[in-house]
Parts: C-alpha cells; sequence; structure tokens
C-alpha cells in the first residue's frame, strides 16, 4: 500500500487557498496597471462615425497616451458619443483650446490625438464635450483615382491620331528643320528661301551704306574739327572778336570820361545862370526904385521943363 501524506487534505486547501490569492494578486495588479484604481476626469468627444474606434484604444498627445477610451455610445442626435478616461495626472496637457482628430491611416489602426497650442489656456473641464475632427486618409482614395481617370483621358485624346497636340508638334518639327536649313531663323520666318535671301541682300547694303557713312562722318570730323577745321577757325575769330571789344571798352571808358566833364561845366553852367537871375531881379528892383524916385520929384517940382533924369 502507498504511504499516506498526512494532513493531505489541509495542504490541498492552503495550495488552493494559495493559487487563489496569487490570481487574484494578479487581476489587483492588471488593473491597477490598466489604471482603474487611479484618480481620472471624462472627456466627451463627439463624432459622426466611430468606425475604427474600440474601447481600450489609447488617446495620444505628442505620441505619448494621455488617456484611454471608456466606452461607444450612440447619441439621440444620431452622433456617436466617445467617452475618454483621462487621468488627473495628465489632465494638464488638456486646454480649453485643445483640438481632437480622429486619423483613419490606410495601414494602421485608427488613432485619436490631442494637439494643445497653447498651454497657457484654462485646463479642459471634467466632463467636457469637443467634437472630433475626422482625418480620414482612405476616403481621400476615390477622388484621387477619379483625378487618375480624369488625368488618363485627357493624356489619351492629347495623344490620339487627330489630336491638335499632333499637328502641332509636326509644325514644331518642320520649323526644327527650317532652322537646321541653309538660311537658318530667317528661313523659318519668311517660309521661303527667296525673301530670306532678299533681306539678306537688303542686310548687306545697309552694311555698305553704313560704312560709307562712317566714311563721310570721319571726313566731316577732320573738316570741322581737325587742324585746318572750322572749328579752329570759328576760334581765331572769336579771339579777333575779343580784341575788338577789348578796344571796344576803352573807347567807351573815355566817352564815359568826357561826358563826366561834360556834365560838371554843365553844372557850373547851371549855377552861374542861377546867379544871373539873382543879379538881373536887383537891377530891376533898383531901377523900379530910381522911377518911383523919378516920379515924386515930377510931383514936387511940376513947373520944371526938362523932366528927363539921366543916369550916369
Amino acid at each position: 500500500m502507498p504511504a499516506t501524506v498526512p494532513h493531505l487534505e489541509l495542504k490541498a486547501r492552503l495550495l488552493l487557498l494559495f493559487t487563489a490569492l496569487l490570481i487574484g494578486c494578479a487581476v489587483m495588479y492588471l488593473l491597477y496597471a490598466r489604471g482603474v484604481f487611479e484618480a481620472t476626469q471624462t472627456l466627451v468627444l463627439t463624432a459622426d462615425d466611430s468606425e475604427g474606434v474600440v474601447v481600450g484604444m489609447d488617446v495620444t498627445f505628442s505620441g505619448f497616451p494621455i488617456g484611454r477610451v471608456n466606452r461607444v455610445e450612440l447619441a439621440e442626435d444620431g452622433n456617436v458619443r466617445i467617452i475618454v478616461d483621462v487621468p488627473r495626472k495628465d489632465a494638464h496637457w488638456l486646454r480649453a483650446s485643445s483640438v481632437f482628430t480622429l486619423v483613419r491611416g490606410v495601414v494602421g489602426a485608427t488613432n485619436i490625438r490631442a494637439f494643445s497650442g497653447v498651454l497657457t489656456d484654462p485646463p479642459l473641464a471634467d466632463g467636457a464635450v469637443r467634437p472630433v475632427l475626422r482625418g480620414d486618409s482612405t476616403a481621400e482614395i476615390p477622388r484621387v483615382i477619379a483625378a487618375a481617370k480624369d488625368v488618363l483621358e485627357n493624356l489619351t485624346a492629347m495623344t490620339a491620331q487627330e489630336a491638335p497636340l499632333r499637328s502641332m508638334l509636326a509644325n514644331v518639327q518642320a520649323v526644327t528643320d527650317k532652322l537646321k536649313g541653309p538660311q537658318g531663323a530667317l528661313g523659318a520666318l519668311f517660309g521661303n528661301e527667296a525673301d530670306a535671301r532678299k533681306l539678306v541682300t537688303t542686310l548687306e547694303r545697309t552694311n555698305a551704306l553704313l560704312a560709307r557713312m562712317d566714311t563721310l562722318a570721319s571726313k566731316a570730323d577732320a573738316q570741322v574739327f581737325g587742324q585746318e577745321g572750322l572749328v579752329r577757325d570759328a576760334r581765331d575769330t572769336v579771339r579777333q572778336l575779343d580784341g575788338l571789344l577789348a578796344d571796344t571798352r576803352a573807347s567807351l571808358k573815355k566817352v564815359d570820361a568826357v561826358l563826366a566833364e561834360a556834365q560838371a561845366v554843365g553844372a557850373n553852367v547851371r549855377t552861374a545862370t542861377t546867379d544871373l537871375g539873382a543879379l538881373r531881379g536887383d537891377v530891376e528892383a533898383n531901377l523900379r526904385k530910381i522911377e518911383s524916385l523919378v516920379n515924386e520929384i515930377n510931383r514936387k517940382w511940376p513947373f520944371a521943363r526938362d523932366t528927363q533924369i539921366k543916369l550916369p
């Protein structure tokens, strides 16, 4: 018979109790690690579609998780309410001006991201309801495909056999061939070689005429500005005129002196004329006195025969 283990039933019960206690500690640790016992505040995000949003997904800020989706529910107005639990130790990253986005990538899971541009704004209140902006990159795929289809159709129409682009390219090729021809750009410009030759001939004649004009200009320059040119004769004439003008100025100075003397003589004559007038006045006054004296004598001597008085 096998040996009996003493107190086997008690030991079995203790083992079961230890196992249950170990499982309970593991569960408590998992709950603690999941933040069940951590103080949190509630954030409600509203969206028109919750595709890709699952319970337990993280809400990130600058790539770090600061909250977790607790539940997703449908509101009475048909919008989706995403209930997010945010630990209070991380709640200071959320402000009243924060913006929340729901991004669905072509590859990878859906992400809920928070952006706080101004960290000095008031903190986000507990239980705040904020809209979430959608950034679904897969929604742009049909529009991109439609645009690509339109581009391909346009390219097909442009490269068709009767398309204007082919005619334009043919014309460009014809112009390029003419540019490579003997007349070059002139042949391409006029369309035929005859007109191009006429233009070249005209240009050559113009160059010859310009050369002759240059020669005539050189001769005229020599005749006008040379040693025996007109400019030198004009300078000599100007010098002679300057000499004549100097002589004229000297003569005018002499005339000015003569006129000054004549003015002095005239002044003296005017002075003498003034004195003669005064003298004449005195003489006339004396004559009037003598006349009155003669009249008085004639009055006092009425019998006198000879009344004439002879003045010395």
